[in-house]
Protein backbone atom coordinates (compact mmCIF):
# COMPACT_ATOMS: atom_id res chain seq x y z
CA UNK A 1 0.00 0.00 0.00
CA UNK A 2 1.28 3.45 -0.97
CA UNK A 3 2.02 5.87 1.77
CA UNK A 4 -0.06 9.16 1.22
CA UNK A 5 2.35 12.16 -0.06
CA UNK A 6 2.33 14.61 3.32
CA UNK A 7 2.72 17.00 0.85
CA UNK A 8 -0.31 16.55 -0.73
CA UNK A 9 -2.25 19.48 1.29
CA UNK A 10 0.30 22.58 0.85
CA UNK A 11 0.58 24.94 -1.65
CA UNK A 12 4.46 25.80 -0.74
CA UNK A 13 7.04 23.21 -2.51
CA UNK A 14 8.17 20.40 -0.19
CA UNK A 15 11.77 21.74 -1.16
CA UNK A 16 10.93 25.43 0.91
CA UNK A 17 9.17 23.19 3.71
CA UNK A 18 12.30 21.01 4.03
CA UNK A 19 14.61 23.94 3.77
CA UNK A 20 12.45 26.11 6.42
CA UNK A 21 12.80 22.68 8.39
CA UNK A 22 16.40 22.02 8.47
CA UNK A 23 17.44 25.99 8.89
CA UNK A 24 15.36 25.41 12.27
CA UNK A 25 16.66 22.14 13.54
CA UNK A 26 19.82 22.09 12.68
CA UNK A 27 20.97 25.85 13.30
CA UNK A 28 20.91 27.74 17.03
CA UNK A 29 18.08 30.18 14.85
CA UNK A 30 14.98 31.50 16.35
CA UNK A 31 11.41 31.49 13.64
CA UNK A 32 12.29 34.96 12.82
CA UNK A 33 15.40 34.11 11.87
CA UNK A 34 14.22 31.43 9.71
CA UNK A 35 12.12 33.93 8.29
CA UNK A 36 14.43 36.77 7.33
CA UNK A 37 16.98 34.34 5.74
CA UNK A 38 13.88 32.82 3.52
CA UNK A 39 13.25 36.45 2.72
CA UNK A 40 16.84 36.68 1.32
CA UNK A 41 16.34 34.13 -1.01
CA UNK A 42 12.83 35.47 -2.35
CA UNK A 43 10.60 33.22 -0.28
CA UNK A 44 7.93 35.02 1.81
CA UNK A 45 6.99 33.40 4.81
CA UNK A 46 5.95 34.33 8.37
CA UNK A 47 7.59 33.19 11.58
CA UNK A 48 4.27 31.02 12.12
CA UNK A 49 4.21 28.97 9.65
CA UNK A 50 7.42 27.97 9.95
CA UNK A 51 6.68 27.02 13.39
CA UNK A 52 3.80 24.82 11.81
CA UNK A 53 5.92 23.41 9.00
CA UNK A 54 8.24 22.06 11.87
CA UNK A 55 5.94 20.67 14.28
CA UNK A 56 3.64 18.70 11.31
CA UNK A 57 7.12 17.96 9.14
CA UNK A 58 9.73 17.63 11.96
CA UNK A 59 9.13 14.24 13.32
CA UNK A 60 7.97 12.91 10.57
CA UNK A 61 11.83 13.51 8.77
CA UNK A 62 12.89 12.81 11.87
CA UNK A 63 11.27 9.10 11.85
CA UNK A 64 12.45 8.46 8.46
CA UNK A 65 15.97 8.72 9.73
CA UNK A 66 15.62 6.87 12.57
CA UNK A 67 14.12 3.76 10.69
CA UNK A 68 16.61 3.96 8.26
CA UNK A 69 19.69 4.28 10.81
CA UNK A 70 18.04 1.96 13.37
CA UNK A 71 18.31 -1.37 11.45
CA UNK A 72 22.23 -0.44 11.04
CA UNK A 73 22.72 -0.19 14.90
CA UNK A 74 21.40 -3.22 15.72
CA UNK A 75 23.27 -4.93 13.79
CA UNK A 76 26.45 -3.61 15.37
CA UNK A 77 24.60 -4.21 19.14
CA UNK A 78 28.22 -4.53 20.61
CA UNK A 79 28.92 -0.98 20.38
CA UNK A 80 29.51 0.94 23.43
CA UNK A 81 26.67 3.21 24.74
CA UNK A 82 27.59 6.16 26.67
CA UNK A 83 24.35 7.79 29.04
CA UNK A 84 24.07 10.82 30.95
CA UNK A 85 21.43 13.14 31.98
CA UNK A 86 21.48 16.78 32.13
CA UNK A 87 19.04 19.68 33.72
CA UNK A 88 17.01 21.62 31.61
CA UNK A 89 14.38 24.44 33.13
CA UNK A 90 10.47 24.04 31.88
CA UNK A 91 9.13 27.17 32.71
CA UNK A 92 11.29 27.56 35.80
CA UNK A 93 11.04 24.14 37.24
CA UNK A 94 14.05 21.52 37.00
CA UNK A 95 13.47 18.63 34.53
CA UNK A 96 16.08 15.95 33.52
CA UNK A 97 16.92 14.99 29.76
CA UNK A 98 18.38 11.74 29.52
CA UNK A 99 20.49 11.30 26.91
CA UNK A 100 22.59 8.17 25.43
CA UNK A 101 25.05 8.01 22.40
CA UNK A 102 27.41 5.31 20.89
CA UNK A 103 31.59 5.79 20.63
CA UNK A 104 30.85 7.67 17.36
CA UNK A 105 28.77 10.14 18.62
CA UNK A 106 25.86 9.40 17.13
CA UNK A 107 23.08 10.17 19.30
CA UNK A 108 20.56 6.98 20.12
CA UNK A 109 18.00 8.32 22.29
CA UNK A 110 16.48 11.46 24.29
CA UNK A 111 13.98 11.57 27.25
CA UNK A 112 12.73 13.96 29.41
CA UNK A 113 11.49 12.71 32.72
CA UNK A 114 10.67 14.92 36.00
CA UNK A 115 12.45 12.99 38.52
CA UNK A 116 16.11 11.72 38.34
CA UNK A 117 15.79 8.20 40.47
CA UNK A 118 15.49 4.24 39.73
CA UNK A 119 12.45 4.78 37.89
CA UNK A 120 13.36 7.02 35.45
CA UNK A 121 16.65 5.69 34.39
CA UNK A 122 14.72 2.26 34.18
CA UNK A 123 12.24 3.82 31.53
CA UNK A 124 15.14 5.36 29.37
CA UNK A 125 17.22 2.18 29.89
CA UNK A 126 14.36 -0.20 28.76
CA UNK A 127 13.24 1.99 25.58
CA UNK A 128 17.07 2.41 24.52
CA UNK A 129 17.41 -1.27 24.54
CA UNK A 130 14.52 -1.87 22.78
CA UNK A 131 14.81 -0.02 19.98
CA UNK A 132 18.92 -1.05 19.70
CA UNK A 133 18.99 -4.16 21.45
CA UNK A 134 21.74 -5.01 24.21
CA UNK A 135 25.08 -3.13 24.01
CA UNK A 136 28.12 -4.89 25.18
CA UNK A 137 29.15 -1.80 27.50
CA UNK A 138 27.44 0.93 29.41
CA UNK A 139 29.46 3.52 30.02
CA UNK A 140 27.95 5.75 32.82
CA UNK A 141 29.06 8.04 35.91
CA UNK A 142 28.52 7.02 39.56
CA UNK A 143 25.02 7.45 40.06
CA UNK A 144 23.38 5.33 41.86
CA UNK A 145 20.43 5.11 39.86
CA UNK A 146 22.37 3.53 37.09
CA UNK A 147 23.41 0.80 39.22
CA UNK A 148 20.02 0.10 40.20
CA UNK A 149 18.24 0.54 37.06
CA UNK A 150 21.16 -2.00 35.48
CA UNK A 151 21.27 -4.60 38.01
CA UNK A 152 17.03 -4.83 37.48
CA UNK A 153 17.92 -5.63 34.01
CA UNK A 154 20.46 -8.04 34.53
CA UNK A 155 22.94 -5.90 32.79
CA UNK A 156 25.05 -4.58 36.21
CA UNK A 157 28.53 -6.22 34.63
CA UNK A 158 28.19 -4.30 31.63
CA UNK A 159 28.66 -0.63 33.50
CA UNK A 160 31.71 1.00 33.60
CA UNK A 161 32.63 4.32 34.96
CA UNK A 162 35.36 6.68 35.16
CA UNK A 163 36.25 10.37 35.48
CA UNK A 164 36.75 11.06 31.63
CA UNK A 165 35.33 8.01 30.21
CA UNK A 166 31.99 9.80 29.47
CA UNK A 167 33.29 12.47 27.56
CA UNK A 168 31.64 11.36 24.50
CA UNK A 169 28.39 12.36 25.78
CA UNK A 170 29.27 15.39 27.93
CA UNK A 171 30.58 16.72 24.33
CA UNK A 172 27.13 15.45 22.69
CA UNK A 173 25.66 18.02 24.40
CA UNK A 174 26.94 21.00 23.46
CA UNK A 175 24.59 21.13 19.87
CA UNK A 176 21.36 20.91 22.21
CA UNK A 177 22.31 23.52 24.58
CA UNK A 178 23.02 26.14 21.94
CA UNK A 179 19.75 25.66 20.59
CA UNK A 180 18.28 26.03 23.86
CA UNK A 181 19.62 29.69 24.63
CA UNK A 182 18.26 30.49 20.90
CA UNK A 183 14.64 29.19 21.66
CA UNK A 184 15.00 31.38 25.31
CA UNK A 185 14.15 27.55 26.85
CA UNK A 186 11.47 25.29 26.26
CA UNK A 187 7.98 26.17 27.87
CA UNK A 188 5.76 22.57 27.86
CA UNK A 189 7.63 19.04 28.54
CA UNK A 190 6.33 17.70 25.68
CA UNK A 191 7.68 20.53 23.53
CA UNK A 192 10.68 19.85 25.25
CA UNK A 193 10.67 15.89 24.42
CA UNK A 194 9.73 16.72 20.90
CA UNK A 195 12.26 18.87 19.89
CA UNK A 196 14.90 16.73 21.25
CA UNK A 197 14.09 13.68 19.90
CA UNK A 198 13.75 15.59 16.31
CA UNK A 199 16.96 17.71 17.27
CA UNK A 200 18.88 13.75 18.00
CA UNK A 201 18.06 13.07 14.61
CA UNK A 202 18.68 15.79 12.66
CA UNK A 203 21.82 16.37 14.35
CA UNK A 204 22.87 12.04 13.69
CA UNK A 205 22.45 13.02 10.04
CA UNK A 206 24.28 15.92 9.24
CA UNK A 207 26.81 15.63 12.09
CA UNK A 208 29.95 14.25 9.86
CA UNK A 209 32.57 13.95 11.67
CA UNK A 210 34.92 17.08 10.12
CA UNK A 211 37.55 16.87 12.04
CA UNK A 212 38.75 13.08 11.66
CA UNK A 213 38.19 13.03 7.62
CA UNK A 214 40.19 15.08 4.71
CA UNK A 215 38.22 17.69 3.52
CA UNK A 216 37.15 15.95 0.19
CA UNK A 217 35.59 13.31 2.14
CA UNK A 218 33.90 15.48 3.99
CA UNK A 219 32.63 17.37 0.92
CA UNK A 220 31.14 14.02 -0.05
CA UNK A 221 29.41 13.06 2.93
CA UNK A 222 28.11 16.04 3.35
CA UNK A 223 26.60 15.84 -0.07
CA UNK A 224 25.06 12.66 0.39
CA UNK A 225 23.57 13.81 3.40
CA UNK A 226 22.07 16.41 1.69
CA UNK A 227 20.52 14.70 -1.08
CA UNK A 228 19.42 12.53 0.94
CA UNK A 229 17.62 15.52 3.20
CA UNK A 230 15.69 16.13 0.30
CA UNK A 231 14.41 12.78 -0.53
CA UNK A 232 12.78 12.68 2.68
CA UNK A 233 8.94 12.08 2.88
CA UNK A 234 8.97 11.80 -1.03
CA UNK A 235 6.93 8.85 -1.55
Amino acid sequence: MTKPNPFCYFKTNPEIIRLAVMLYIRFPLSLRNVEDLLHERGIDVSHETVRYWWNRFGPMFAAEIRRKRVQQLRAFSKWKWHVDEVFVKVNGKRHYLWRAVDHEGEVLEAVVTKRRNKAAALKFLKKLMRRYGKAETVVTYRFASYRAALSELGATEKQRTGRWLNNRVENSHLPFRRRERAMQRFRRMRSLQKFAAVHSSVYNHFNQERSLTSRDTFKLTRAAALSEWRQLCSG
